[in-house]
């Protein structure tokens, strides 16, 4: 644990405040909830524009390696990450990051819909507004446009000021992912976004995530092989060893697929094992 408390303070990098390149990666990354070791040692680069997906049984970490990628570990108590989180030349887990502006950069959508009690149009006005825009022409832009984005717009143009919380479950997480686009990131985190929907909205909501890519670099968690293969142009997997998560392969999903490189990869695909 000493060694690991010195490598807390050893940050490799400046703060992160501006970049100029939304390229994402990790570089030996490790965490602990307190003394339980979590993730260990991942090392990994993201293609920019590009949908990936991680994969694995539960319980290795693949949720828990998400939330590192826009500091929301600092959120979680006694929650200690070392290593580098690099977004462009900057590590991110820098003391000195503006994490408020880092979370506008790298978006969150969750596994559960979770949009805010109030109306449609709000749901997307509130975050706005806290991050400075105070304009309301503006932000009706915004609305309809991101609204538009998710093939929401025509479905609730006309009761904007009902509340979101009569949406449907489809409804409430394309409404999830709108307010998310509205801050403009260049990144979208998601952790399994289409698990608590039924088959149809599901679909919907996968449709939209591919037509996110290139706009968009998207890291999706999915326990899902099938939507895993369709939707991604890259995988990760991750398995526990000891109780601790590592990652056990990286690549473009049709060679993770039919030509995997580690044996634990051939059998998880194979659905022998996980």
């Amino acid at each position: 644990m000493d060694q690991f408390l010195s490598q807390v303070k050893q940050v490799a990098s400046a703060p992160i405040n501006n970049w100029d390149v939304p390229s994402l990666s990790t570089e030996r990354l490790s965490l602990y909830y307190g003394s339980k070791h979590a993730l260990q040692d991942i090392t990994l680069s993201i293609p920019q524009g590009c949908i990936i997906a991680l994969i694995g049984p539960s319980g290795c970490g693949k949720t828990s390696f998400l939330y590192c990628l826009n500091r929301l570990t600092d959120l979680i108590p006694n929650c200690l990450v070392c290593g580098k989180v690099g977004l462009g030349n900057c590590n991110i887990l820098h003391p000195g990051t503006d994490t408020v502006a880092l979370r506008r950069r790298i978006g969150m959508v969750l596994q559960k819909p979770n949009p805010f009690p109030f109306s449609i149009w709000k749901n997307i006005a509130f975050p706005l507004q806290e991050h400075g825009i105070k304009d309301r022409r503006q932000i009706d832009e915004i609305v309809e446009r991101v609204l538009k984005n998710v093939k929401l717009w025509d479905e609730v143009k006309d009761r904007l000021t009902t509340s979101a919380l009569r949406l449907s479950g489809g409804q409430k997480q394309r409404l999830c992912i709108a307010r998310t686009l509205a801050l403009d990131p260049e990144i979208i985190l998601m952790d399994e976004p289409c698990s608590a929907l039924d088959p149809i909205s599901s679909g919907v909501v996968e449709d939209l995530i591919v037509s996110l890519r290139e706009k968009y670099t998207v890291v999706i968690v999915t326990h899902n092989l099938s939507q895993a293969r369709r939707i991604a142009d890259y995988v990760a997997l991750f398995w526990a060893e000891s109780g601790c998560g590592r990652l056990i392969e990286f690549g473009p999903v049709e060679q993770v697929f039919q030509n995997p490189q580690h044996p634990i990869t051939a059998e998880y695909i194979n659905r022998q094992r996980g």
